[in-house]
């Protein structure tokens, strides 16, 4: 990156900060002027008074951000709406300190503070990713609002890990009668379509219901590849009395995509010189398919007591299926002739079920003459995994020609082989305290207890296992004055791994510990949310990707004793230290106007000091703002940049990077009727060629300027 560029980041990102602080700290003088601010203003903010007032996500405790001991961010359903986040991609790509690592078409990395995300829930359950990976993407269309909780918070999650946990927040029911839908028409014949209608079933308004309906078909800027995604979702709420309260709803995703690549593009020729492609170059085939059904069903009973407590069980169904016809590239090119690129092709049905049982009891305790608040928990979870692999060698792809690659003819595959047997067992029991010490300082004590059995085997190697940990979590927050707080908060990191090395050993929990630390502020009648945090951690024994089983001669890497794993890959286990801060703003300086965003510096290093996990960026911004013009036609302008630092990995034993970059997003929308909005999303304006990801030696580059239109009916 230029000096240029640098220190035109730098002003940016100081210019921001500055004003934040500077509109927070003007806070109290214009909050009496602003209280009169329109409903939506406190409907779309981070820790607006009506809709959102914290997460639970982080320790299970109802806290507001500021009294929360880690980073939190919100995104809000307005912000989804504004900028055209439709699948969760796309939604955390824009979500300050995570990255999302697009290596394949259809199935996505996602990482956050050095380390792979694999804790995720919806409405505060755990919902594990089969290894961590989310395929086909993830509808938005489900969720009110998604929280980021960045740092360990195994404490809920069940296992510790240091880099961030994603809650789906569905949905609900709502006591008023309220419709919507909308239709939008983009690049490369994208075709979007949604329905949501919600409000009460019976004239007492005990029962209510919501259906929501979204349908996407769509071409794409790759060769070959297109997704027709349909999303199902209806949700029932009955108030069987003042205090018992049922909830019952049933989800379904369909995500059928063909052309999808598995694994990318090689970088580099044999020789190491970069290749040159075109944007729209895949290593996909016409004939390769990926369908993924998800389908969830969950139903909840709570129960209020009149001393205040509640007591909510939880019943989680998610059963998840898919099938595949995979292509698969390896090698690099002869610089010369334009050969050597070896096809692998397979046929991998599978069958995921996971069946999920919580308990939570929430309330209040009187001690020392103060009111303090209790969360405890359980949690009992059992999982099986069913995979079949057919597979097949292929004659090599044609040369490279005009920046694109010819795939081979689809083969004809033998009979199918179950490669994947595993039934998994976790039991949880969590418990915390958040304990109102001064009228200044509070504080958190929390413990979880995890065991976890698994037994079976994934591609000929063992995933027997029996681990328990018990893990602690402590976190004090300090009110320094009415709009500004310290926090600090510590936890265990005990993260179970499917990896394994190189005899294809798996590898044991890696284990750790987490800090944090930082300052929260507010202003703006609580309209505008600022952070600034310092964060550590240390994980041992992290499986890290090393390379290929290659060959049987012991004399070179890659050897094996079983000719029959050659081609798995297999990791190396590291000690992995990270330090950085975070910068975040987030909400309304006035309340036409919007900003949230953030910044991310880090460093990851072994135990030698050496950088590690380089295809990871040590800095990242992001930062979106909108401005609204009620006086024509209720009109909303805004824009949202990220920008990371460059990237390496290593391909055909050279370093290959890619140069820091920033992408560009546009958004405009105006009301035609009282109830119709059209609206215009302009993504990647500037048209940057990047590529999506370079966690492996094989990338693709990710879609150039591409604009989408929508209609939004609103009743």
């Amino acid at each position: 990156m230029t000096a240029l560029r640098c220190n035109r980041l730098r002003i940016l990102l100081t210019a921001t900060s500055v004003f934040a602080m500077m509109a927070i700290g003007a806070a109290h003088a214009e909050a009496t002027a602003d209280a009169s601010a329109d409903s939506e203003a406190r409907e779309v903010v981070v820790i607006g008074k009506r809709v959102i007032k914290g997460s639970a996500g982080a320790t299970g405790l109802d806290l507001s951000l500021r009294e929360t001991p880690q980073s939190v961010t919100i995104v809000t359903a307005a912000q989804i709406r504004d900028f055209g986040l439709t699948d969760a991609n796309q939604l955390l790509a824009t979500i300050p300190g995570i990255n999302v690592e697009a290596d394949e078409t259809d199935r996505t990395y996602y990482n956050s503070r050095g380390f792979d995300i694999i804790n995720f829930q919806v409405d505060g359950v755990g919902q594990p990713l089969d290894w961590g990976l989310q395929v086909g993407a993830l509808d938005t269309a489900l969720y009110e609002r998604i929280e980021a909780i960045r740092g360990a918070t195994g404490m809920l999650t069940g296992t510790g890990n240091p880099s961030a946990t994603i809650n789906y927040i569905r949905k609900r029911p709502t006591k008023a009668f309220q419709a919507s839908a909308s239709a939008s028409y983009g690049s490369w014949d994208n075709k979007r379509v949604t329905a949501d209608v919600s409000g009460p079933l019976n004239e007492g308004g005990t029962v209510a219901g919501r259906f929501v309906y979204a349908k996407t078909n769509t071409d794409s800027y790759l060769d070959y590849y297109g997704v027709d995604r349909s999303v199902y979702y209806g949700v029932l709420s009955w108030d069987i009395t003042p205090k018992l309260k049922a909830t019952a709803g049933y989800s379904q995703q369909d995500n059928l995509a063909d052309g999808v690549t598995w694994g990318a593009l090689p970088l580099t020729y044999s020789d190491g010189t970069p290749i040159d492609y075109d944007v729209s170059a895949t290593s996909s085939a016409p004939w390769t398919y990926w369908n993924t059904h998800d389908h969830q069903s969950f139903g909840e009973l709570s129960y209020g007591f009149d001393n205040g407590w509640t007591i909510k069980g939880i019943y989680t169904r998610k059963s998840y299926d898919e099938d595949a016809r995979l292509l698969y590239p390896s090698g690099t090119p002869d610089p010369d002739t334009g050969l050597g690129v070896v096809a692998y092709s397979g046929m991998y049905p599978s069958i995921i079920k996971q069946d999920m049982f919580d308990v939570v009891a929430s309330g209040h305790v009187s001690l020392f003459g103060r009111e303090h608040q209790v969360v405890l928990g359980a949690n009992s979870t059992h999982a099986a995994s069913y995979k079949w692999e057919r597979s097949a060698d292929l004659p090599s792809y044609a040369p490279i020609v005009d920046g694109h690659i010819t795939p081979p003819a689809q083969p004809t595959y033998p009979d199918a082989y179950l490669s994947e047997q595993i039934k998994t067992d976790t039991t949880r029991i969590y418990g915390a305290i958040h304990l109102n010490l001064s009228d200044k300082l509070t504080g958190i004590v929390g413990f979880n207890a995890v065991d976890l059995k698994a037994v079976g085997d994934s591609y000929r190697v063992s995933q027997d296992r029996s681990e328990n940990k018990v893990s602690p979590y402590v976190g004090a927050v300090y009110d320094v004055s009415e709009h500004v707080s310290l926090y600090a908060s510590y936890t265990d990191i005990f993260d179970p791994q499917s990896q394994s090395d190189v005899n294809f050993v798996r590898f044991n929990a890696a284990t750790g510990k987490s800090y944090e630390a930082g300052v929260k502020s507010e202003g703006f009648d609580n309209r505008l949310y600022a952070t600034a945090s310092v964060f550590k951690s240390e994980q041992y024994d992290l499986a890290e990707f090393t390379g290929y089983l290659q060959n049987t001669d012991a004399s070179l890497p890659g050897y094996t004793t079983k000719p029959e794993l050659v081609g798995k890959s297999y990791y190396t286990g590291i000690d992995t230290f990270v330090e950085g801060y975070e910068l975040e703003v987030a909400g309304k300086v006035t309340p036409q106007w919007s900003l949230n965003g953030g910044w991310t510096s880090l460093s990851i290093k072994d135990r030698d000091g050496n950088n590690v996990r380089n295809y990871l960026p040590r800095q990242t911004l992001k930062l979106s703002t909108t401005y609204s013009l009620p006086q024509y036609r209720d009109m909303k302008l805004g824009a949202a940049v990220r920008w990371q630092s460059d990237v390496s990995t290593t391909s055909a034993g050279t370093l290959f990077t890619q140069d820091a970059y920033s992408v560009i997003d546009l958004m405009g929308s105006f009301r035609l009727t009282d109830h119709v909005r059209a609206s215009l999303n302009l993504k990647n304006a500037l048209d940057e060629k990047y590529f999506g990801g370079l966690q492996w030696d094989q990338a693709f580059y990710a879609a150039p300027r591409s604009v989408m239109v929508t209609l939004d009916w609103t009743y």
